[in-house]
């Protein structure tokens, strides 16, 4: 509840068919970036896909989401990277890729911030706890080295958690802090199902 007028433009590929979103409601409620790149904006959130296993280039849409990263350079301020998200953003601005786990990571864990005072995590705890879903993680060695990152959080057994470019304009996020409460069990009973 605050003053602040927030206005959303959602997004979806359009070099992509859905399976999970009838047409319908993507042209109703969604737009594409044919549409909106022209405007600028405060910020965009490039959210995670069950498509992690696919090496990058083979993802039907990825050369529109890196017209659309490239774009966001110059017409986003800030830009929240999630799960997928993050690893797409860290390989294609950084160079830095992604490898495979030997089991799905799947939990909440808990985190360390490695940095309190910078402002984005002020007011977190010192450790905190963060839902995790991936079956593929970006390395902590490659995040370390690149002049142009800082990690700000890390987990024993989860890994890379937060990363933020120098310039304060990516911030990319390897887990899911946008989870509900029950989004880890309606996924696990999902996999199950799946065998």
């Amino acid at each position: 509840n605050t003053s602040l007028q927030v206005n959303v433009t959602f997004l979806h590929m359009a070099t992509h068919d859905s399976k999970n979103v009838s047409k319908t409601h993507l042209d109703t409620f969604y737009t594409t970036f044919e549409d909106i790149k022209h405007r600028k904006f405060d910020g965009m959130i490039i959210t995670g896909a069950p498509i992690e296993h696919l090496p990058f280039e083979d993802v039907n849409y990825w050369p529109e989401m890196t017209e659309i990263m490239e774009w966001s350079k110059t017409h986003v301020t800030s830009v929240l990277h999630i799960c997928w998200g993050a690893q797409a953003a860290l390989y294609h601005h950084y160079s830095n890729g992604k490898f495979d786990l030997p089991k799905k990571c799947f939990g909440v864990f808990s985190h360390r911030l490695s940095d309190p005072t910078i402002q984005l995590v002020r007011g977190f705890n010192d450790e905190f706890n963060a839902p995790v879903s991936r079956y593929t993680a970006v390395s902590y060695d490659e995040i370390i080295e690149e002049p142009r990152l800082q990690l700000l959080s890390n987990s024993e057994d989860a890994g890379v958690f937060l990363v933020i470019s120098e310039d304060k304009k990516h911030i990319m996020i390897t887990g899911h802090l946008e989870y509900d409460a029950t989004t880890l069990a309606d996924e696990y009973n999902r996999d199950i199902a799946k065998g």
